[in-house]
């Protein structure tokens, strides 16, 4: 277990956190004043069976979701996070927290390095919104104006046809398919970049070098479609400390693996845990929860105990 000081100001924390779904007319409270903390350097396993809230709190934690009106606060290392959309929160998102999922959500068009570096492009994502917006403006507008050419009197429309309603029609026909080829073409040029740069940048080298310590140095080209679902994980979890978070939440991580593959994800997670990282791992499994310096154990939407997990957290815990 790795030594913390419990004295010291938890890198993240919960208090007190609320969240409320509404199914139809029906209010369905999920976490009801769950409150967790997680020191520097702690791995600390939630423990829960289906709908105890488990998932619900990692997201909160996390950022990909909000606490209820006055339903809590998650703050990390002392500063409330103010789980709003904007920037700030973005960046908690993609620079603070890796996350990692049970079912991979790999993009099957990218390559293994492509969908390790997925969150170093993320930053990017603002840019390229205006530049498809850009792009669509232009389009549209080049394709009007050779529409309304094409109605008037050198255009294609018989001399008997050319009238303004159909130059309108014939305009805006032509701007909606110049946005269209114009977005395409924008679209396929930043896919060819992204390709052409993803063995060159920084992000590559670190995706790279992350890869080869996860024994798929041979598989970098490889789509997601021709992995087994272990190297898949190890995929999910290269592209999650792609951007060298300070926090790993991991949802389940070994949930959609066999024994022995699960056992080996954890024994790459431990490494890391070993190395610094954070980790917050949600699981309804104990075996897996003995992996962890600390276990939280959630019922109902309410944390019912907070232990430290004295067993060596090793491939053994499996067996135990």
């Amino acid at each position: 277990m790795n030594d913390s000081d419990t004295t010291s100001t938890p890198i993240l924390e919960g208090r007190q956190l609320s969240k409320t779904y509404r199914l139809g007319r029906v209010e369905v409270p999920v976490l009801k004043g769950a409150s967790v903390s997680i020191n520097a350097g702690e791995w600390v396993a939630i423990l829960g069976a289906s709908g105890s809230g488990k998932s619900t709190l990692l997201h909160l934690l996390g950022g990909l979701d909000r606490p209820d009106r006055d339903g809590g606060s998650v703050f990390y290392k002392g500063e409330r996070i103010a789980l709003e959309k904007g920037g700030a929160t973005n960046t908690y998102r993609n620079r603070t927290i890796g996350f990692v999922f049970q079912f991979y959500h790999l993009l099957p068009e990218l390559d293994v390095l492509q969908n390790a570096m997925l969150a170093t492009l993320v930053p990017r994502s603002r840019r390229n919104a205006l530049l498809l917006v850009v792009s669509f403006l232009v389009g549209a507008a080049v394709g009007a104006y050779l529409g309304v050419l094409g109605a008037g009197p050198w255009g294609l429309l018989p001399v008997e046809e050319q009238t303004p309603i159909r130059a309108w029609i014939l305009g805006g026909t032509c701007g909606i398919l110049g946005a269209a080829v114009v977005i395409a073409l924008v679209q396929m040029i930043q896919s060819l970049l992204v390709r052409s740069l993803s063995a060159k940048t920084e992000a590559a080298r670190t995706a790279d070098r992350t890869l080869a310590d996860f024994g798929l140095s041979a598989r970098l080209r490889h789509r997601p479609r021709e992995l087994s679902g272990g190297e898949r994980q190890r995929v999910a979890i290269a592209r999650a400390l792609g951007s060298e978070p300070d926090i790993l939440l991991a949802d389940e991580p070994t949930g959609n693996l066999d024994v022995h593959t699960g056992r080996e994800i954890l024994d790459l997670l431990k490494t890391r845990h070993e190395a610094g990282l954070t980790i917050v791992m949600v699981t309804h499994d104990a075996k897996v929860a003995k992996y962890a310096d600390r276990i939280v154990r959630l019922e109902d939407g309410n944390v019912v105990e907070d232990t430290s997990n004295e067993i060596n957290h090793s491939s053994d815990a499996m067996h135990a």
